[in-house]
């Protein structure tokens, strides 16, 4: 798996953070929001992995932006894909 650049690490320990402050009864539900586990996400922190876009956009929505999905994929273009999906016919 590809290591995390310093940005995406920047991310991470903002996941980190966010995951820390929310009650013990209630990481196991983010996680599994995410489509993933506390467990599986504390071991991608600690170790610099790059989170898929899946799972980086359900952070941003589980968390209601308070983890934003371009702090953990820096290295995608958000902007384009937020324009040329508001520009697909419905």
């Amino acid at each position: 798996m590809k290591p995390a650049s310093r940005a995406q690490r920047a991310g991470l320990a903002v996941l980190l953070a966010y995951l820390n402050s929310l009650p013990l009864d209630q990481r196991d539900g983010f996680a599994t929001r995410c489509k993933t586990t506390q467990n599986y996400l504390r071991k991608a922190i600690s170790q610099g992995q790059v989170l898929s876009l899946e799972t980086a956009i359900l952070i941003d929505v589980e968390s209601g932006g308070s983890v934003r999905c371009e702090q953990l994929r820096p290295d995608i273009n958000w902007q384009y894909l937020r324009q040329t999906q508001s520009a697909m016919p419905a």
